[in-house]
């Protein structure tokens, strides 16, 4: 039932799925998401086909990544699922860009598998056991993920901006005011953005703030999928931003 609809709807958005595989028996995974009254949300996640992944998935993802500007991973699928395809992007000379979600502890070796990884606020917490309430905090966060091995670490901090380290640079991009209507897919379009944004090879700064811009205006929408902005928006939000509009 959701396998095509996903599929379709990723289509409809102009989305490559020729990659993409279904597994016979096996439900595709969802998310149900509950809003708080303060625009908060909470997952619950069924992953159904999602941990069905396995080598026949890496020799398709193999081959997707002959000419790929970028490899974005997250917690989904099996844990040794994405180290084998961080692996095979970091041998074919493709970034590995890691957005920890749903948090749980990595093994040591893992971090050197990721030129970015880039969690929010809480899922820092879990990896570093840093308490992140702030700029400060979520900078210390940062530093202990790349002395682990990955060569820049983001920390999303909704309201707070977010705040980046790499080996040339650190620093804090403040959040876009905008009006929050639903925060669920804010993550997804940092996460597609900051993707997209160092494939282009902007620089760092640049490149994190064109993603925190994508995140806000996911927020001034309802859904996932449909919460998502294009970028013509985002570049008039940072036009707007710049302008002091």
């Amino acid at each position: 039932l959701f396998g095509p609809m996903l599929l379709a709807s990723l289509e409809g958005y102009g989305v490559n799925v020729e990659n993409v595989m279904t597994t016979p028996g096996v439900s595709s995974g969802i998310a149900v998401i509950l809003l708080d009254d303060e625009r908060q949300n909470y997952i619950v996640g069924v992953y159904g086909a999602n941990m069905a992944c396995d080598e026949v998935q890496l020799q398709a993802a193999s081959r997707a990544l002959e000419g790929a500007d970028a490899l974005l991973l997250q917690m989904e699928v099996p844990l040794a699922v994405s180290l084998e395809a961080a692996g095979l992007a970091r041998r074919k000379g493709v970034p590995v860009l890691f957005d920890p979600a749903p948090p749980s502890e990595l093994p040591g070796s893992a971090y050197a598998a990721f030129d970015v990884i880039a969690p929010n606020q809480s899922e820092a917490e879990v990896l570093t056991g840093v308490a992140v309430d702030g700029v400060d905090s979520a900078l210390d966060a940062a530093r202990i993920l790349r002395a682990r091995g990955a060569g820049t670490a983001i920390v999303k901090l909704g309201e707070q901006g977010v705040v980046y380290s790499a080996d040339t640079s650190e620093g804090h991009v403040p959040a876009f005011t905008v009006e929050a209507v639903d925060t669920v897919a804010a993550g997804d379009g940092f996460a597609g953005a900051i993707a997209v944004a160092l494939a282009e090879s902007r620089p760092l700064e640049r490149a994190v703030r064109f993603a925190a811009a994508a995140g806000a205006l996911a927020v001034t929408r309802r859904g996932a999928q449909d919460a998502m902005p294009g970028r013509a928006e985002v570049e008039r939000l940072l036009d707007a931003q710049a302008s002091g509009s």
